[in-house]
Order: structure tokens, then C-alpha cells, then sequence
């Protein structure tokens, strides 16, 4: 399972274009489809609370698996500029976003640029991203701590809240 390549999704601010963020990252999901990124998998999607607390609104959040020809770096080239597209403005740490695309997992690679850290270096601490994870990879295992995607979310500590979303 772990040539599978990862994409977390998530946003708390309406788009003026596409409105609420579950719609945003519905069509965010479109715009990689038509980049020639194919989601073979979709999470729940899935409400959380920002990390670390804030005021902000509470995210969306999902994860899909998507099959590519790009090499990791092209793949982040081409979630960045549909994150541009879609109104992101990039500034502070962990701010209120229109839509954040993440790669997760690229095949099970390791990378470490200054651009680009595979696997993505949070996504073993943050249960927004492991309860989606486990929902469509559950035997997903990280390439470098060589647990299941299962055994990770087990072993969060309590807090972080999340809640599946219906439909």
C-alpha cells in the first residue's frame, strides 16, 4: 500500500466563485482531475478543529488517493497553482485558507527540499488528516515510521477534534 500517492484537502472560507468549502474543495478536486490527476479515492469529508486553536472557522478536511505520471515535485507545482487559482493567498502559518491541497504520500518516497518534504512531516500528528487516511487506506503504511495508517491514528493522544460529515 504504500506506492499509493496521498493528498490531503482541506479549507475554512468560502469562495466567492465556488461558495462553502466543501463545494471549494469539491471543485479544487476537479481542477486536478482536469490537470490530469486521477482520484481513484475520496475520503468522508470530515469537519475539524484549526490546528493549533484558534478563533478561525473550523476546516473541511479529506484525503484522496490520486495515480499520476508527474514525479512528486511536478505534482506539488501543479496543487500549488490550482491553489492560486482558487483565491489561496499564502502568509502566516496555519491561517485561514479558500483551499489547501498537501501532498501527503508520493509512492512511498522520501524527499527532503526545500520546497518539498515527503512524507508530508505533520501527518502523523494530526488526526484531521489520519481518521480520512484510515477511512480509504486504513493498511497505508509511512514510509518512514513504518506504521499503518491505523496504528498512527490509534495512537494520537486525545483532543484535536474531528467529525465525519454525512453524505
Amino acid at each position: 500500500m504504500s506506492r499509493l500517492t496521498l493528498i490531503g484537502i482541506g479549507g475554512n472560507l468560502d469562495s466567492p466563485r465556488w461558495g462553502p468549502p466543501r463545494e471549494t474543495l469539491s471543485a479544487a478536486l476537479d481542477a486536478l482531475a482536469e490537470e490530469g490527476v486521477t482520484i481513484t479515492a475520496r475520503s468522508a469529508w470530515y469537519r475539524s478543529e484549526p490546528v493549533p486553536a484558534s478563533d478561525q472557522p473550523w476546516f473541511i478536511n479529506a484525503v484522496a488517493a490520486v495515480e499520476t505520471e508527474l514525479d512528486a515535485a511536478g505534482l506539488l507545482a501543479v496543487m500549488q497553482a490550482i491553489e492560486t487559482r482558487f483565491g489561496r493567498v499564502r502568509g502566516m502559518s496555519n491561517a485561514a485558507r479558500v483551499v489547501d491541497l498537501d501532498l501527503l504520500d508520493h509512492q512511498g518516497e522520501q524527499i527532503e527540499t526545500g520546497a518539498l518534504i515527503l512524507p508530508h512531516p505533520r501527518l502523523h500528528q494530526r488526526r484531521f488528516v489520519l481518521e480520512p487516511l484510515a477511512e480509504i487506506a486504513p493498511g497505508w503504511r509511512h514510509p518512514v515510521l513504518m506504521k499503518t495508517a491505523r496504528r498512527l491514528l490509534a495512537g494520537l493522544a486525545e483532543g484535536q477534534p474531528v467529525e465525519r460529515l454525512p453524505g
